[in-house]
């Protein structure tokens, strides 16, 4: 899909990104910029950063980043043409009729194939589940106590007992093994050739927010392993960022999204009413999947199995929602084991009335705290206070804080004041408000001279869009040749363009690249570590040492090349006149 360069800066620039992001993902201002928990990998400490002046978004623990666009494309799962209708009719910017390019037009019907391949599969279980050859997941659904109308709903299938039946039916409609396959609907190996990933399973379609079926979830029907299954990842599906029910759960009018473990849950919750019921998608609950859910509630009740497995997974959720800014309580399931069990077994009135009661999140914490210590012993007693002193740390808010220490002192009967006292020598020991800690790229880069090299040049770029009155004290002595990669060159072409004409937009700079991994390679140029609390002479020889090494390695990479091109020489007799000035100039960063 193509729109003009002048209509893609027109939506970019009336999106700010911190606006954007902040929708998404709860961040906070720490300097000039936003930091928060990154929502493309799991994290514990805040290393993602969204920079207004930039417009641009960088984590330091997995490299994700880039503008308004890339944000969006990378947590909707969307393409780059739906990014832009989005933003466009979130800032009211009206759309010319799109152009596509033939690389676009191969991604965005590549996307539509595998949506269609899906939503034909759909149908096929869908049918098979009406007909003698599903008479089993029928009656298994109907010994489930789920209605004709509650199948329907959901578009509950059954996929047939042999592993080829499926794939054949696709092929009939037209569909090559090659987009089966990567829709996860088949797999292949040299022995069998290719067969059904699904076959005598129930089947629960997984649709995104827009009820489109992305992928889809299985339960086998006897004693078979894995009891069950989910589609694979695929350019539509991505499990950590999508949530079975939310479809229908977001629009429930009610003013919290109730998350369970599993499919049957959330069906036996809708059809008994609880139409604000979702479940993760057999992975434990991520950060992505908060953050998706903080687009549709502020309260999220958690109504995971009664069992130690349920527990536990409760207790890391609630972790979860509190850095995403969500409000989490816990609905006790006890003595039932999970809530299709409990409404079974007690009614959707009972339910509502756990539901009425649930536990406030911090509370359930302590409560499971408590089984691990002795409260009749009196050393055990302190040691219980002192973790509770702990956990309260964590609430960076002042009020909040002082609200809980209220609650829990007057719930343990510990004295308002002595707990304040603990709080507070626990917080001197540790950091009341924890500083943010970026993690190391789980991949790290050699120190290969050739690296480097392009460490330099990362930093130079990085340096001069954190200040941009830094590129006239320079310009005379880098060119766009001096940047040996040609990414990093195109990348600098523009900047420098840019700044010619007094104008500094790097956000607009990732735009001109469609490969995504290109993008990321585009954002980190601009969002390398630079050294911190310098004084201003220990910033200006750093800056200097910077340029003159950008200098020297463009001055030997271009002497290595002089025998086989003509223009290397020119760029060695300008390096070398350039490098003899730099050593004696002092650059300014003032």
């Amino acid at each position: 899909m193509y729109y003009p360069d002048e209509v893609i800066e027109e939506v970019r620039a009336r999106n700010d990104i911190v606006d954007v992001v902040s929708g998404y993902v709860r961040i906070q201002k720490k300097g000039s910029s936003y930091f928060g928990l990154c929502p493309f990998h799991n994290e514990k400490s805040p290393s993602f950063s969204v920079s207004p002046g930039k417009q641009m978004y960088y984590c330091f623990g997995c490299g994700a980043g880039g503008n308004v666009f890339t944000f969006l494309m990378a947590y909707e799962n969307c393409s780059f043409g739906e990014a832009v209708k989005e933003l466009a009719e979130r800032a009211g910017v009206a759309l010319p009729e799109a152009e596509y390019s033939e690389e676009t037009k191969k991604k965005e019907s590549r996307r539509a194939k595998l949506l269609e391949v899906n939503k034909e599969a759909a149908k096929y279980f869908y049918y098979v589940l009406r007909s003698p050859k599903g008479a089993a997941g029928y009656r298994y659904l109907a010994g489930r106590e789920l209605s004709d109308e509650t199948m329907k709903k959901f578009g509950l299938g059954f996929a047939g007992v042999t592993n080829n039946e499926m794939s054949a039916y696709l092929r009939s409609k037209g569909y090559d093994d090659g987009l089966i396959k990567d829709a996860g609907l088949a797999s292949y190996d040299e022995k069998r050739g290719m067969y059904d990933k699904f076959w005598n399973r129930v089947m629960f379609p997984i649709q995104d927010i827009n009820h489109r079926v992305i992928g889809f979830g299985g339960r086998v029907m006897g004693d078979g392993q894995p009891k069950y299954l989910n589609s694979p990842e695929t350019m539509i599906f991505d499990k950590s960022r999508n949530l079975y029910g939310l479809n229908f759960a977001r629009t429930s009018r009610k003013n919290q999204i109730i998350l369970c473990e599993g499919y049957m849950d959330v069906i036996a919750m809708h059809q008994a009413g609880f139409t604000q019921a979702a479940a993760s998608l057999g992975t434990a609950f991520t950060i992505g999947q908060a953050n998706l859910l903080r687009r549709y509630t502020q309260e999220v009740l958690l109504a995971y199995d009664s069992d130690g497995a349920g527990v536990n997974a409760a207790l890391r959720a609630i972790g979860i929602l509190r850095e995403s800014g969500l409000r989490g309580k816990v609905i006790n399931m006890s003595p039932a084991k999970d809530p299709d069990e409990f409404i079974k077994a007690n009614g959707a009135e009972a339910f509502q009335e756990r539901i009425d009661q649930a536990e406030n999140s911090f509370f359930f914490e302590l409560r499971i705290l408590e089984r691990d210590f002795d409260l009749s012993d009196p050393d055990s007693k302190t040691r219980f206070y002192r973790e509770i002193a702990g956990k309260l740390c964590n609430f960076e808010d002042e009020v909040e804080r002082e609200n809980y220490v209220e609650s829990v002192a007057d719930k343990y009967h510990i004295g308002f004041e002595n707990l304040r006292r603990m709080v507070a020598s626990r917080a001197a020991q540790t950091g009341l408000v924890k500083p943010v800690t970026r993690p190391k790229p789980t991949v790290s880069a050699k120190n290969t001279p050739q690296e480097n090299m392009k460490r330099s040049q990362r930093l130079l770029l990085t340096w001069i869009t954190e200040e941009p009155d830094l590129y006239r004290k320079i310009k005379k002595y880098i060119q766009v040749e001096d940047f040996t990669e040609d990414l990093y060159q195109q990348v600098a072409r523009k900047l420098f363009a840019d700044l010619e004409q007094g104008v500094f937009q790097p956000a607009s700079i990732i735009s001109m690249f469609q490969d995504e991994e290109e993008q990321r390679e585009v954002a980190s140029l601009f969002n390398t570590k630079l050294q911190e609390e310098m004084t201003d002479a220990e910033r200006e020889k750093a800056f200097h040492d910077i340029v003159c090494t950008v200098k020297r390695n463009s001055f030997e990479y271009y002497s290595d090349r002089t025998g086989v091109d003509m223009n290397a020489l020119n760029q060695v007799i300008s390096g070398k006149k350039a490098l003899e000035e730099l050593s004696k100039t002092h650059i300014s960063l003032h």
